[in-house]
């Protein structure tokens, strides 16, 4: 083989090297995008975990509350309920 078959060679071989190295490159620019692409919808779904944890724990609370509140009205109302029944009784005690 001679000295210009040789050089033909590396130079097509070379060129060959240089094509793939400008796929590879696109291709790892194309990765890049679609890992901030990625990385923006996690941090999207990150933000939107928070904010319905944020109204989980509101509606729990506000559930709390309304759950304290009927207790709060079954209580006033036995209460209602016995103070009624004492003054009766204290209507029959009077007569």
């Amino acid at each position: 083989m001679t000295t210009s078959e040789q050089l033909n060679k590396v130079v097509e071989k070379t060129e060959r090297l240089i094509s793939l190295c400008n796929v590879l490159q696109e291709e790892n620019d194309l990765l890049k995008l679609e890992n901030q692409s990625l990385s923006a919808a996690v941090d999207a779904g990150k933000e939107k975990t928070k904010d319905l944890e944020q109204k989980l724990n509101v509606l729990k609370m506000a559930k709390s509350f309304s759950e304290t509140n009927e207790k709060t009205l079954d209580i006033k109302q036995k209460i209602s309920e016995f103070v009624q029944e004492i003054d009766k009784c204290i209507v029959l005690l009077k007569q």
